[in-house]
């Protein structure tokens, strides 16, 4: 017989385990849209524990609507070999390549997890562990605690490095600038993003994925907001590759440690 109890204990003591074993990681990642979940896989394709939280119940970011709803993205050839490495279908020419947005965000996520990515939904960053090195974990709070407007202390996870890939919002960087500030931009604080280039956003996305602050690097839609460059509608190879550079940061950061 079905014992509704029993499954009330195995949710239970498999989700304990698994947010106890995510306490202490090399890599944490707030924002499980393309570029946190490209960076994730790759990292974690190297032996790096990863984290991802992702403050909605579904992950995937500003991918699964394509462009206004219709489930297709563009990818420039630049990127179309992260699209062969996830097993992503598509189709074009001249540069310009076509794919289903419900595939792709399947396949990101489908291959993150297989490389050993462990992913937290309806969870969000409401603030930050800062020591003396910089950047050393989140704090986490269940969304439906924020959305509610309850009065519920947080929880802390420990991590070496942090990637803010919250897309728009730029929302762990917000913190960093507003409890310390001195980011690494122009202004010392977030640029604020400009209207829709996509010729410039796409090649810009990749430059400004970088460290804005010791041990927190920003990546995907979040870099170009931070850096004040131009958002990209719904071509999504920069957003692939600067999933890519982030990994190949941290490796290198973590390599020489």
């Amino acid at each position: 017989m079905i014992d509704e109890i029993e499954i009330t204990r195995l949710i239970v003591k498999n989700a304990l385990d698994d947010f106890l074993d995510n306490v202490d990681v090399d890599v944490a990642i707030a924002g499980g849209g393309p570029s946190g979940l490209v960076a994730a896989r790759y990292l974690a394709d190297e032996g790096v524990r990863v984290v991802l939280f992702e403050r909605k119940l579904s992950i995937g970011g500003g991918m699964w609507g394509g462009g206004m709803m219709f489930p297709k993205i563009v990818v420039q050839e630049d990127a179309v070999h992260i699209l062969d490495d996830f097993g992503i279908k598509y189709s074009g020419k001249n540069g310009m390549f076509v794919a289903s947005s419900i595939e792709s965000v399947a396949k990101l996520t489908a291959k993150a997890i297989d490389a050993g990515v462990t992913i937290f939904n309806g969870i969000s960053v409401e603030d930050v562990l800062i020591r003396d090195s910089g950047v050393s974990g989140f704090v986490i709070n269940w969304s439906s605690v924020e959305v509610a407007g309850l009065h519920v202390d947080p929880l802390a996870i420990r991590s070496r490095f942090c990637v803010d890939a919250t897309g728009h919002p730029t929302e762990v960087c917000k913190i960093v600038q507003m409890k310390v500030g001195g980011l690494n931009t122009a202004s010392g604080n977030i640029e604020g993003e400009g209207s829709m280039w996509a010729d410039k956003s796409e090649s810009l996305v990749v430059e400004n994925t970088k460290e804005v602050y010791p041990n927190l690097y920003v990546a995907g839609m979040a870099a170009n907001a931070v850096f004040g460059a131009p958002r990209m509608g719904p071509i999504f190879g920069g957003m692939l590759l600067s999933g890519k550079r982030v990994s190949d940061l941290i490796l290198g950061k973590l390599k020489k440690k």
